[in-house]
């Protein structure tokens, strides 16, 4: 089998070079990763900017731009053979409910998806960020399953792993995506020069975060895993907005 491994936290971070050293184990594992750390990038791609690839050893390179850069890039013409899957992580940080819009993590698998080919987004969830091996440990096993059991390739499965020993996880659940409630508000700051800035607030709490959440799994210390879809068309209101601009 073979693996491209990409995230959006840098071709640097803990998370993607435990997670590839992992994938070797089992797989021929070639790493395309943003040269610095692009969390939060989303599906933004280098359209009016030329990118550099750059190798930093056997079969790992880094490239000036986004992840879903990296993925196309990747996909699309510098590997000389196609992988049988992509993996992006594991990611600093958890990615769950409305998280999935904005991560860098998941936008490099769906930009995998979107190029026809069976992808994983891993994010491991805590504060402290102790157990990479936990979720680089869940991610192998996934993806020898997939191996032993193919599913669709549409399918984006994004893996939330609790950040704890492997022996301490209470299960796996296939979970939908929670919502959290409004962000914090932003962080009015100055810069050296007396000027006015302001920092992103933090993320807000989980709301919709019941039984059946992927917020829910975590806080029972399960891996959540979903599995996504990229079609934003609320198909049961088509009908109703048809009527609505026929109706004067």
């Amino acid at each position: 089998m073979k693996i491209l491994v990409s995230n959006d936290d840098g071709y640097l971070a803990t998370g993607i070079n435990v997670l590839t050293d992992a994938l070797a184990e089992i797989a021929d594992v070639v790493v395309v990763a943003p040269d610095r750390n692009r969390s939060a990038a989303s599906s933004s791609l280098t359209l009016h900017d030329p990118l550099r690839v750059s190798k930093v050893a056997d079969k790992r390179y880094k490239v000036n731009g986004t992840p879903s850069d990296c993925v196309h890039l990747a996909l699309t013409g510098f590997l000389d053979e196609e992988p049988d899957l992509v993996v992006s992580g594991i990611n600093h940080g958890a990615n769950l409910g409305d998280d999935v819009i904005y991560s860098g993590t998941v936008a490099a698998a769906m930009e995998g998806r979107f190029l026809g080919f069976p992808t994983i987004a891993v994010s491991l969830v805590g504060h402290e960020m102790q157990h990479f091996d936990t979720a680089a440990r869940v991610a192998t096993e996934f993806v020898q399953r997939l191996g032993r059991r193919p599913l669709p390739s549409e399918f984006i499965f994004n893996v939330n792993v609790p950040d704890r020993p492997y022996d301490q996880l209470t299960g796996i659940k296939v979970a939908r995506l929670g919502f959290r409630h409004k962000s914090e508000p932003v962080v009015k700051s100055s810069d050296p020069h007396g000027r006015t800035i302001y920092w992103v607030g933090p993320a807000g709490k989980g709301q919709d975060a019941g039984e059946g959440t992927d917020f829910h799994a975590i806080d029972q210390g399960a891996v959540a895993i979903t599995p996504l879809k990229v079609d934003l068309t609320r198909h049961e209101a088509l009908s109703q907005v048809t009527e609505w601009l026929q109706d004067d």
